[in-house]
């Protein structure tokens, strides 16, 4: 088909556009289900398809960090044991991005470690959570009327946080023991936004139905 007016083309390349970025969205919130339900395979075939689609794709919910497609392709390359693979993607995801990419530092972290490089993975790891600690920070502060009031309410996320943080900077680093808690990090980040999300709306949902808030 042969298209000779430019607004017409301008307008198809559009949509076409539109189109690819609706398809990995779509594919990217099936590899996290997947991601969540341990199916980690799976999850890199979703996040593989997402970002053959759209390279740019960035995930934003709001009350989660935003995060690259290729951030999700890098982690699920990490928790397939793909770690050459893993860290080439994880460094794109943070070359390439405009966010603050803290979970996939997280990862790129577990993955220079895995590959023997403990030095730099240790500070990629440190550096990933003190990032994620300060947007638990901003989104309970500026949020605090809405969203922020359920994310992470009981602190599991600070706590752990804080307690590796002092281990990284005490003399008896346990490695078995930061990467469990990091891979557990990393996971719980995942979750926490979809649980504070159907708070949220539960909360609005009973409110307006006129039963007591608590």
């Amino acid at each position: 088909m042969k298209i000779d007016n430019p607004l017409a083309l301008l307008s198809l390349l559009v949509f076409f556009a539109g189109c690819a970025t609706i398809q990995s969205a779509g594919e990217l919130q099936y590899g996290r289900q997947a991601l969540l339900g341990g199916n980690n395979e799976a999850a890199l075939g979703y996040f593989q398809s997402a970002a053959n689609r759209d390279p740019n794709y960035i995930y934003a919910t709001g009350s989660s960090p935003k995060q690259s497609v290729w951030s999700y392709v890098g982690r699920s390359e990490y928790l397939t044991g793909r770690f050459p693979q893993a860290r080439q993607t994880l460094e794109r995801a943070l070359s390439s991005s405009n966010t603050d990419e803290d979970i996939a530092r997280l990862y790129l972290g577990l993955t220079l470690a895995r590959e023997g490089d403990r030095q730099r993975g240790l500070k990629e790891i440190e550096s990933g959570m003190r990032g994620i600690n300060s947007f638990r920070d901003y989104i309970n502060q500026a949020q605090r009327f809405s969203i922020g009031q359920f994310w992470d309410p009981a602190r599991d996320i600070r706590g752990a946080i804080q307690s590796d943080l002092a281990m990284i900077s005490g003399k008896d680093l346990d490695w078995q023991r930061l990467t469990a808690d990091t891979e557990w990090l990393g996971i719980r980040m995942e979750q926490e936004s979809d649980l504070a999300r159907r708070q949220e709306a539960f909360e609005n949902n009973r409110d307006s139905a006129g039963a007591p808030s608590r």
